[in-house]
């Protein structure tokens, strides 16, 4: 029977940090957004549409990259403070290829690496300590 590996993802609309399940020790990657180089855009020549437009599309790449480092993965926790948990959430489940992952989401406030650390092993250990009243 294969391992199953888990993950847990905290993320906004700029950064996600990919935080591997391991209960020993912090195995972490920074994903970051290109929605921050949109405040610097020259002149406010640019209309509102293009602009939300463009917004669109560095949110778009930004969940397609993420979607790629989670395909290896089979169980997921996506956590944070913003909608962006539940937007890629979503763009997954639009992919029936990725039907076979089992993927939670939940409101969590910012976090040190530490506390997110803690907060994957938390999530992943209560998860498979649950005891079913009708397994007894």
């Amino acid at each position: 029977m294969k391992a199953t590996k888990k993950v847990g993802i905290w993320l906004d609309h700029t950064t996600a940090r990919v935080i591997e399940y391991n209960t020993e020790e912090l195995k972490a990657t920074t994903v970051k957004s290109d929605l921050k180089g949109l405040d610097n855009q020259e002149g406010v020549q640019h209309s509102e549409s293009l602009l939300h437009h463009k917004e669109n599309q560095h949110l778009k790449d930004y969940y397609k990259n993420l979607i790629t480092i989670l395909k290896e993965y089979d169980e997921i926790l996506l956590f944070g403070p913003t909608t962006a948990k539940t937007e890629l959430y979503n763009l997954i489940r639009e992919e029936h290829k990725y039907d076979h992952l089992k993927i939670e989401t939940k409101t969590a406030v910012k976090m040190s690496p530490p506390e997110e650390h803690a907060f994957v092993v938390n999530h992943f250990k209560t998860v498979l300590n649950y005891e079913s009243p009708f397994t007894k």
